[in-house]
């Protein structure tokens, strides 16, 4: 049986989305109505656009990366009673509409459900990313033993029971190799999710440049190999 949405929390971290973020909000809530966004030290009005879109707003004094925003937004809607938590990117790169797909597969015993554009489908995607991404994906198996088909999708949803045991203690964008390693190590039933990726002027500027990338999977590759 599906699961009623009323329960479910969506967690969305962002830094300086002011231009972007309280239309994200609204369609989130038009699906979903229960938005935390985690302020991560923006400088411009991304809290107060939140705010008057309707989502609860927590604060970071200073920017402290996407990671910890992630884990202040989950450990949040947690102690405001979640049955699910989803996490969602906040420059409109994702469709709101498949909150529900995300939830419902996890009806069937899945601890955690996540989003695979490359099950699904990529707008605009630029080559060099794609590449990318698929590299990132062998990185993470070898570092996990999970074989994914994208390691790396904001897009996810967990039970609250899979919400209560993720720590994540990588700050920045590592955190999306911590949680499948955590999914691994826990030994949570996950579910891959064909999810839809749409590629914007605006979101390749604000995203993750590909030198950094590169850069955080050599890093995460070393670690694993010198454990």
């Amino acid at each position: 049986m599906p699961t009623a949405l009323d329960s479910v929390f969506v967690v969305i971290p962002a830094l300086n989305e002011g231009s972007v973020v309280g239309e994200v909000i609204e369609q989130v809530r038009r699906v979903c109505p229960n938005v935390v966004l985690v302020n991560d030290g923006s400088t411009d009005d991304t809290p107060l656009r939140a705010r008057l879109a309707g989502a609860k707003v927590v604060s970071h004094a200073i920017n402290l990366g996407q990671g910890a925003a992630l884990q202040t937004g989950i450990t949040y809607a947690l102690r405001l009673g979640a049955s699910h938590i989803v996490t969602f990117d906040a420059d409109d790169q994702h469709d709101p509409r498949e909150i529900a797909s995300l939830i419902d597969s996890l009806s069937s015993g899945a601890d955690v459900a996540l989003g695979s554009r490359f099950k699904g489908a990529t707008i605009g995607i630029p080559f060099k990313r794609r590449l990318l991404l698929q590299a990132a994906c062998w990185v993470n198996y070898a570092l996990t033993g999970l074989h994914l088909s994208d390691a790396h999708n904001g897009l996810r949803a967990f039970t609250r029971q899979a919400a209560q045991q993720l720590r994540l203690r990588q700050p920045g964008m590592a955190h999306a190799t911590e949680i499948v390693e955590q999914v691994a190590r826990q030994k949570l039933r996950y579910v891959e999710v064909p999810v839809t990726i749409r590629y914007t002027a605006y979101s390749l500027a604000k995203g993750q440049k590909l030198g950094n990338s590169v850069h955080i999977l050599i890093d995460l590759l070393l670690k694993g190999l010198l454990r």
